[in-house]
């Protein structure tokens, strides 16, 4: 039989300091040690192989040992250590829950607990995969995990915290242990092979932490499993080869090939891919990625987010150099719908070139819309920079003047406010195109489908805005104004309307007046700006009601301040004027408070 010992046993860490990618947890069990405050239970939880049963029994071990170094390591010489590392130690019991869930096991390790360890100090239970113990033996569990004698310690270990009752986590500490990062899993990689004397290239072992998906033990079994078949020597293909995956040059050749439009390559190329073996689905993912990783180093700042190698960091900065941000964007769009419809295609095959076909024509498409290649690597225009004030004007809310003790703002209607059913067919207003023609209630935001056709619908808008101020006159306003004031059945609201006092600024109407009550009829008449920006032609247009004291009557201005009643001055004048009114509040014991 051979004396081979997998790498995840043969390196598995022995001490705090060997623990890879769990500072956060040694530093803090170390401090515990360190202050003696040391907790009856602990329940170490987080994904697999990321060393939960490991720092539980590096804790176990040095918990008992009697010679601790002076960082609070085990010192792998005293009686204590030497039984633990041949798995010897009486003073430590290790239950697998998946397999003894029962309460009889659990009864089994409680006998166990009664008992004072014959050396050292502590007796330590860990039980490992908890979350599979049935309801019952919880239960069972939990009086002796609430109140243990003083030698006993338990430490449980999940991959599932959700699965552990809630009486069972208020007794414990909990630890959580994170995916062990793919450059702390590619450092332990590189210690292995100068350990093994391996050669490896670097780009080999990222692929392999890539794949290990943050767990250190899957990390390990795929380096046991190609450095078995490469004769110690592993390169970047021995590991793509070997874990079937697709090679990164497959992405890198169709990007070239949609930048520079050539069609044929871009079919050749997934035909190819299919011919391996590999399904169109698994090369649109990997073809997402791999246009994002090209939109990560456009940025020096985001750099550091391209988890690869030295030698393909340094290929994706080359290709990221040639690639225009828009076209990235593009592409990177069409490959999420894509990837979004594959499980309603029929043809799988089919989708997956009509979406690379239209990668192959983004460039085409954007000189079309007018994006030259001096600013296809620069933000898009602003719209905010170009016409501030109108903006602001169309999309903001009015902020009170300086004056507000005089004027102050009573309502706001915005652009997307109410409809409107006049029986009166309104005025058109000039020759316009037909998207500012049409009804206020319309969308002006249609579904984007690529960044020229952001540029352009900026563009656009913008067009349109202008020309709608500038068509604008205070005229047609107090014309429309006036009209829709006739239309109103209210008396009260039309003389309000014809005494309001109307400015006109940009896309912005103010209307004032004197009266808080007109102020309100006003605000209620949901249809008034719908009215305007109908019979205006002016979709964006908005209004602003506010009450002016100088507009008020004399006799109002003149008039003594208000005093405000009490509930009870108010019940007292109620009773004065009926008297039923103090009958009422007799028999049901009214006594309002002051």
């Amino acid at each position: 039989m051979s004396n081979f010992i997998v790498s995840a046993r043969k390196y598995r860490p022995a001490r705090f300091s060997d623990v890879v990618g769990q500072a956060h947890i040694s530093q803090t069990l170390k401090n515990a040690l360190k202050t003696g405050q040391i907790a009856h239970a602990f329940l170490f939880c987080g994904p697999r192989g990321v060393g939960k049963t490991t720092n539980a029994r590096i804790l176990a071990k040095i918990l008992n040992c009697t010679n601790r170094t002076d960082d609070f390591e085990a010192c792998n010489e005293c009686n204590s250590c030497t039984a633990f590392n041949e798995n010897a130690s009486f003073n430590i019991f290790e239950l697998d829950a998946a397999s003894n869930n029962g309460v009889e096991h659990i009864k089994s390790l409680i006998e166990q607990v009664r008992f004072a360890p014959q050396q050292g100090k502590y007796k330590v239970f860990i039980i490992d995969e908890v979350h599979m113990l049935s309801s019952a033996a919880f239960n069972a569990f939990l009086k002796t995990l609430e109140e243990p004698p003083a030698h006993a310690i338990f430490i449980l270990a999940t991959t599932e915290k959700h699965k552990i009752i809630p009486t069972i986590l208020s007794r414990c500490q909990i630890f959580d242990f994170r995916r062990i990062q793919i450059g702390d899993i590619v450092d332990q990689l590189q210690k292995i092979c100068k350990a093994e004397l391996i050669e490896a290239q670097g780009d080999a072992l990222h692929v392999i932490a890539q794949k290990a998906d943050g767990s250190m033990r899957d990390a390990l079994s795929i380096f046991d499993r190609i450095a078995g078949a490469t004769d110690k020597k592993i390169s970047y293909q021995d590991v793509v080869d070997n874990l079937n995956l697709l090679d990164y040059d497959y992405f890198f050749r169709t990007t070239d090939a949609a930048m520079e439009e050539n069609g044929a390559e871009v079919f050749n190329i997934l035909d190819q891919v299919i011919r391996n073996g590999f399904e169109p689905e698994l090369f649109i993912d990997g073809l997402s990625e791999h246009l994002r990783n090209l939109l990560v180093c456009k940025d020096p700042a985001t750099l550091a987010l391209l988890e690869t190698g030295e030698e393909l960091r340094s290929r994706y900065r080359l290709q990221s150099q040639l690639a225009p941000v828009a076209f990235l964007l593009t592409a990177l769009q069409i490959a999420n719908e894509c990837d979004i419809h594959f499980k309603t295609a029929r043809n799988k095959r089919i989708h997956t070139e009509i979406a690379l076909s239209k990668m192959v024509y983004i460039s085409r498409a954007l000189d079309g819309a007018g994006l030259s290649s001096k600013v296809l690597d620069t933000p898009l225009p602003s719209v905010e920079k170009k016409n501030p004030d109108l903006r602001k004007e169309a999309k903001t809310s009015p902020k009170e003047p300086v004056s507000a003790p005089v004027q102050k703002p009573a309502s706001y209607i915005s652009p997307s406010d109410s409809t409107f059913d006049l029986s009166k067919e309104p005025k058109p207003g000039p020759a316009l195109p037909s998207k500012v023609a049409k009804s206020a209630t319309m969308t002006f935001a249609p579904k984007i489908g690529s960044i020229s056709e952001i540029t352009a619908m900026i563009e656009r808008e913008e067009e349109l805005l202008s020309q709608v101020v500038s068509r604008l006159d205070f005229k047609n306003l107090a014309d429309s104004w006036k009209k829709y004031a006739e239309t109103v059945e209210s008396p009260s609201l039309k003389l309000a309307l014809l005494n309001a006092s109307l400015s006109l600024d940009g896309l912005k109407v103010v209307a004032k007046t004197g009266s808080e009550l007109a102020v309100g009829m006003m605000q209620t008449e949901q249809n008034l700006i719908t009215f305007l920006r109908f019979d205006l032609s002016a979709p964006e247009l908005s209004l602003q009601i506010w009450f002016d004291e100088f507009l008020a009557p004399d006799e109002v201005k003149s008039a003594p301040l208000k005093k405000y009643l009490s509930a009870r001055e108010k019940l007292q004048m109620m009773m004065e004027v009926n008297p039923l009114v103090k009958e009422f509040a007799i028999k049901f014991g009214l006594k309002p408070e002051e």
